[in-house]
């Protein structure tokens, strides 16, 4: 099962991925494209060309976690642009992310206290 606490680091990739790919693809590409340890026990988020699916990758200490969500109609409203390979999520703006929200847009509350932010 996927435990998420408000300090998971979350990798939302901006570029599509194709989806044809399994747990060894998707983890490759947290390597080639984040440059990210796919075992270091973040969250990584990745979409398809459409707009339509979303895959999560995780690792529980055990073994990988490939989550999926496929929309049954229409696309995911939001999705950021950057210069960059990816940008960090805090778990709130995932669950908005996940019920096709826009993140951005939410009113989320504000931490009450700054969580230390690992390297």
């Amino acid at each position: 099962m996927i435990a998420l606490s408000p300090d998971t680091k979350i990798y939302l990739a901006i570029d599509a991925i194709d989806f044809r790919c399994g747990i060894d693809g998707v983890a490759s590409r947290c390597r080639a494209i984040l440059e990210q340890d796919p075992m270091c026990g973040g969250l990584f988020v990745f979409r398809n060309c459409n707009k339509t699916s979303i895959k999560m990758l995780n690792y529980d200490g055990q073994g990988f976690w490939l989550h999926q969500k496929r929309l049954s109609t229409h696309r995911f409203k939001w999705w950021p642009s950057s210069d960059t390979q990816a940008v960090s999520l805090t778990v709130a703006q995932l669950n908005v992310l996940l019920w096709n929200g826009d993140p951005q847009q939410a009113n989320l509350a504000q931490l009450w206290k700054p969580l230390n932010q690992a390297a």
